[in-house]
């Protein structure tokens, strides 16, 4: 499998501003994750499915950390001016990030990437989620609900309390939710695989959406082969801008004679292909 750029125009990438956006919640949802709601007008009304935002977890008072951390949106709501982000703590940036209180400023800049596409023709979608790559998903969620196109959903986690978006699939008129976890067994490929084509081969998607796994990615592009379906997958990468200066996220390596795609600028979302 490899990965080509999508074909754009620039209408597909609003332009980013500079916030200092008002942290409105910022609680612990289980043991892994975090909720951060954040007023930011702008981001809320412009950003696409699939975009993402720098977060500075340093504050006005503090040295450090520095570097700005890329979380995707989660959900944006144009009308309350707010964008919601889900993080997992596991370093010392977002264990400062869980440190804000309502009523502190964030610096955020966004939207920033280019986000997912769903074809005017296309009347079913499957997204494939793992962990926190599942929230690159869920503003698919938000802007099919109940039409133009069915949404099928896959979210997947280590444990029942690693799942993200399951409700949020739901209460935005998914055709279809598959919650899985490897504590249970239900997430193991094979497994996952054989229920997705014995339910959903009578009636395929025409597009495959993903993000937070290799092997589900791997399993997308095998499922988009067998249904004749074209698959779109986001990358995961450690950022310093997100705007394509510093060139850190290149999607290829650093012997290639010509820089690849930067996942910054070019996607994070990209075609998969074989």
């Amino acid at each position: 499998m490899s990965i080509q750029s999508l074909e754009r125009t620039d209408d597909d990438r609003p332009a980013p501003a500079w916030y200092r956006a008002e942290v409105l919640v910022n609680r612990r949802l289980t043991d892994r994750y975090h909720h951060l709601r954040l007023a930011a007008p702008g981001i809320a009304a412009s950003a696409r499915a699939g975009q993402f935002v720098m977060l500075t977890a340093a504050k006005d008072e503090s040295a450090g950390p520095v570097l700005p951390r890329p979380m995707a949106i989660y959900t944006r709501d144009p009308a309350g001016g707010v964008v919601d982000i889900r993080y997992a703590v596991v370093g010392q940036g977002t264990r400062a990030l869980s440190t804000f209180a309502p009523g502190e400023r964030m610096v955020m800049v966004g939207p920033l990437g280019r986000g997912f596409t769903v074809h005017p023709e296309t009347d079913r979608v499957l997204v494939v989620g793992r962990g926190i790559g599942t929230c690159s998903l869920t503003c698919v969620a938000q802007d099919l609900a109940h039409g133009p196109a069915d949404l099928l959903a896959v979210t997947s986690g280590r444990d029942p309390d690693s799942v993200i978006g399951e409700e949020l699939f739901r209460a935005h008129g998914a055709a279809a939710v598959w919650a899985v976890n490897d504590a249970e067994g239900t997430s193991d490929v094979a497994a996952l695989r054989a229920r997705l084509q014995g339910e959903l081969d009578g009636r395929p998607p025409q597009q495959i959406l993903t993000c937070g796994s290799e092997r589900l990615a791997r399993l997308c592009g095998e499922l988009g082969e067998r249904w004749g379906a074209s698959v779109q997958v986001s990358l995961e990468a450690h950022m310093a801008c997100g705007l394509g200066y510093c060139h850190g996220c290149s999607t290829g390596g650093a012997a290639d004679a010509e820089e690849s795609p930067l996942v910054c600028r070019d996607g994070p979302v990209f075609r998969l292909v074989s």
